[in-house]
């Protein structure tokens, strides 16, 4: 049996506060999975542990069976991180973004060149190929950085709040990038607010509150946990306010 993407154990973070409370997450290969919850909840600081961006104070991560602990390195080679504050080089223009993160994964030129053309014209960003990022708006900004974390062809795709500020447009072609991702087998893992996003898009759905898991599986199985034919936002609302509710 293949490993899962992501495996998590015992996680925990804390800053003035604990804001992962001893996680338990286990993320299948080649699936979409959306992480939904309140402000706060703690999904972004997961994440960013996942990522290597930051570190656990206790716990395990694994990414297809690589202990991030002892291998950070080996993990980061096959993940994407995209934040939702787009951080991209403003004198330098999309290709040359893509040049430059490239040669710091140490990607044959050529090879580059082939993912860096396929990612412009798949984003719909050819118009704008050549032109600088500092007069980019915020959604071309996003765009160039969905690029740029693609360009290494990572086996697992993490994104925080990727569709914030971007256009109907440009939202759709993330979406459609994302969904082809999926279909060659990559894993994605995102956080959204937009609740019909996770609800159309995603295979699974985790909900955090303060820190900890509190449901997960298919729409299908959150409505019959519930008990009835509800939206993704009645149900993450009312599993959102029972968790508060109980003791």
């Amino acid at each position: 049996m293949s490993a899962p993407a992501l495996a998590i154990s015992h996680l925990s973070k804390s800053f003035d506060r604990k804001v992962v409370d001893d996680l338990d997450l286990t993320v299948r290969a080649g699936e979409f999975y959306a992480l939904l919850g309140p402000n706060g909840a703690g999904k972004t600081t997961i994440l960013r542990m996942v990522a290597g961006l930051l570190q656990p104070d206790q716990g395990e991560i694994s990414i297809f069976g690589i202990d991030t602990s002892r291998d950070a390195i080996a993990a980061r080679r096959i993940v994407a991180w995209v934040s939702d504050e787009p951080m991209v080089y403003d004198r330098l223009t999309p290709m040359e973004y893509l040049e430059f993160v490239a040669g710091l994964w140490q990607i044959d030129a050529s090879i580059a060149q082939r993912r860096a053309d396929e990612l412009i014209d798949w984003l719909g960003l050819r118009p704008h190929a050549n032109e600088l990022c500092g007069g980019f708006s915020k959604g071309m900004l996003q765009k160039v950085a969905l690029a740029g974390a693609l360009v290494h062809d990572p086996r697992l795709i993490i994104l925080d709040e990727p569709l914030t500020g971007l256009d109907a447009g440009s939202a759709r072609q993330v979406k459609d990038v994302l969904l082809g991702k999926v279909r060659e087998g990559v894993t994605v893992i995102m956080t959204t607010h937009i609740l019909e996003v996770a609800e159309r898009m995603a295979e699974r759905i985790g909900v955090i509150a303060d820190g900890r898991l509190i449901a997960e599986g298919t729409l299908a199985e959150l409505r019959t946990r519930l008990g009835r034919q509800s939206s993704l936002e009645d149900i993450f609302l009312d599993l959102v306010a029972q968790s508060a509710a109980a003791p």
